[in-house]
């Protein structure tokens, strides 16, 4: 279901870039920091993050879902924040699972096609990665409204 809170101005401004500040909490509650590249699905209000399953934002969130993404515009005058609860796929065990199917369309979403996608799939097992989803539930910032 989408969210009320969701000003149009500010997902404009999310959907124009993919690189922002994913925000999360640690035990001590104080936040965490990181810049993330990240895709943002419009249909369905969902922005997903590629990580690996050590990180401290991956192991923030498995503690502590409730997020915050920070994206600005290229002259740092406009910004918005979108707050979310995160979801966690498992990390990639297998070349053909459901975790790695969903970072071959993240990939996809981002970067383009890959030259060897055998490879990237094999890459992502590897090494252990994993897709952060933030379903947006509120946003704000100075965005043009």
């Amino acid at each position: 279901m989408a969210s009320t809170d969701l000003n149009p101005a500010d997902l404009a401004l999310l959907a124009g870039t993919k690189l922002g500040v994913l925000i999360t909490l640690k035990r001590d509650g104080r936040p965490q920091s990181s810049n993330i590249l990240y895709a943002y699905d419009a249909a369905a209000q969902i922005v997903r993050i590629s990580v690996t399953a050590d990180r401290a934002k991956t192991k923030n969130l498995l503690r502590d879902p409730r997020a915050n993404l920070h994206v600005m515009s290229t002259d740092g005058w406009s910004w918005m924040v979108a707050e979310a609860t995160a979801d966690l796929t498992p990390a990639a065990a297998a070349p053909d699972d459901a975790t790695v199917d969903e970072l071959v369309a993240y990939y996809r979403t981002v970067s383009g096609e890959h030259s060897d996608w055998d490879d990237y799939r094999r890459a992502m097992v590897h090494d252990r990665r994993l897709v952060i989803r933030l379903p947006l539930e509120r946003t704000y910032g100075s965005a043009q409204r």
